[in-house]
């Protein structure tokens, strides 16, 4: 069987195709476009598509794969609020993630948002590069001794949460469950508003669900210190951009790291420098001084990546069994 893989990107190419080629059962072909209601067609004939976070897998899109006898969609990725998984299931598809992957590759580009907007790196680094060598406006802070507020205290949450107690800082924490590893790291629970409350660090490692989208809201963002730094390296929609962008008009927060961004798709992992863009909210975020836009690439590791499409082939070679793991979203009811 000949997998189809949408939105890969080039460095993620060889892997794939190596990965595949060595399980020896299935081929793929590589896609660099991503899965949406113009490109779907592209699938007929493929009982399986591969997908990145940002393919569109709404119900149009499904109607369209399913149309064309696709039957397995195997999501490259943790998150999946990208996909209709209702519809899927109606269409009898089965759908596959990555329910982990090396938590330490999105930590730790936490910390690196974390500790660029403190000690004004971008900025050092542009003015370097005029052999401009002053220090004015450059002054960062130590957070030896300072808060870090952690919402969402799984693997990741928990790696970022041992970094923090390795920087010797303080650990509030927010989640439905206590993490017994972050409690013996000294992190202390508490409810989100005085997590926020209090800290000077805040991280975001929680999922994209109803119930947390726009987590981070216009109340929630002025409930945060005036100087604190608030990174978000899980999913955009936890916070409410246009809010943000109005609390940082206002000369609130000493920075603000982000690797994603609530209206990403169609922007992110393209190259859209010749064509302009024309989301304002976005237009203004990178405008600001203190902030720092990533592309979503936390994840962006070869130790990451190799697991994630590591888990991938297992996830289609299950497929091909009738086997189900905990990576299965949505079971087509002929192999459940």
């Amino acid at each position: 069987m000949e997998i189809l893989a949408f939105g890969v990107q080039a460095d993620e190419k060889p892997l794939i195709e190596e990965a595949f080629r060595a399980e020896g059962h299935h081929e793929v072909r590589c896609l660099d476009v991503f899965l949406s209601e113009d490109t779907a067609p592209i699938a007929a004939g493929y009982e399986t598509v591969s997908t990145s976070v940002n393919c569109a897998l709404g119900n149009r899109v499904l109607q369209t794969l399913a149309a064309g006898g696709t039957q397995m969609v195997a999501q490259r990725s943790t998150g999946f609020n990208n996909i209709d998984l209702q519809v899927a299931e109606r269409l009898g598809m089965t759908v596959a993630r990555v329910s982990s992957y090396s938590p330490h590759s999105v930590a730790e580009f936490a910390w690196t948002l974390a500790m660029a907007v403190n000690r004004r790196i971008v900025r050092a680094s542009n003015r370097t590069r005029d052999f401009d060598f002053r220090l004015d406006g450059l002054m960062g802070r130590d957070l030896h001794g300072r808060t870090a507020g952690i919402l969402g205290t799984g693997k990741i949450g928990e790696a970022f949460t041992r970094i923090a107690h390795g920087f010797g800082m303080n650990l509030l924490g927010w989640d439905a469950a206590e993490n017994p590893a972050c409690l013996e790291l000294g992190m202390k629970y508490v409810p989100k508003e005085r997590l926020l409350a209090e800290s000077d660090l805040v991280s975001l490692h929680v999922p994209l669900l109803p119930a947390t989208r726009h987590l981070l809201d216009a109340a929630a963002l002025r409930t945060m210190k005036d100087d604190a730094i608030l990174v978000n390296s899980s999913r955009g929609g936890l916070v409410d951009s246009r809010a943000l962008v109005a609390e940082l008009r206002a000369g609130r927060f000493t920075g603000v790291g982000l690797d994603v961004y609530e209206a990403e798709a169609g922007l992110f992992f393209l190259d859209r420098s010749l064509e302009g863009v024309d989301d304002d909210t976005l237009a203004r975020l990178v405008t600001f001084p203190n902030v720092v836009v990533t592309s979503h690439q936390a994840y962006y590791t070869a130790d990451a990546v190799g697991q994630i499409i590591e888990t991938t082939v297992a996830n289609v070679l299950d497929y091909t069994a009738g086997r189900r793991s905990e990576n299965v979203l949505v079971p087509a009811p002929s192999r459940t």
